[in-house]
């Protein structure tokens, strides 16, 4: 999310400078985006395979299947609970007749601040994990 408020704020300050509202593509490379999906994608491999791990390791041998399937599962509702998320933050911001984090043309939003929410959401998030974690008891391997 850091990387995403970064390059943000770098295309809106381009936008401000030059006086591109209007535009619909700014002439900025698409490659700004690299780091921000190589970040997102190492992030989504490493968890899928610790997950993976994580239920077979722990995961009693007749639930196994289960739990790979639920950990599928929590990804689609995870893209519902975003999608739910965007409507939210889309009805708030407008309230007042302003355009919005997240208007039709980006030039005249504040992206930025959306990030800026999914990145204290995400903090807030890492440290509920670490309290379960914490709480978590591992299964004692055989012998």
């Amino acid at each position: 999310m850091l990387s995403a408020v970064t390059l943000e704020l770098a295309r809106l300050r381009k936008v401000k400078e030059h006086n591109y509202y209007k535009l619909i593509h700014i002439p900025m490379s698409i490659f700004w985006q690299v780091p921000q999906y190589f970040i997102i994608g190492c992030a989504e491999v490493f968890t899928f395979i610790g997950q993976l791990e994580f239920f077979y390791g722990q995961a009693p041998d007749a639930m196994r299947s289960l739990c790979s399937a639920l950990s599928l599962t929590t990804a689609a509702l995870g893209n519902y609970l975003s999608t739910f998320l965007v409507n939210i933050v889309d009805d708030f911001s407008t309230r007042d007749g302003d355009y919005g984090w997240i208007p039709d043309n980006l030039n005249y939003g504040h992206l930025h601040s959306f990030f800026w929410l999914l990145a204290v959401l995400s903090v807030l998030n890492l440290g509920a994990y670490l309290m379960v974690a914490r709480w978590y008891t591992f299964k004692t391997a055989p012998i």
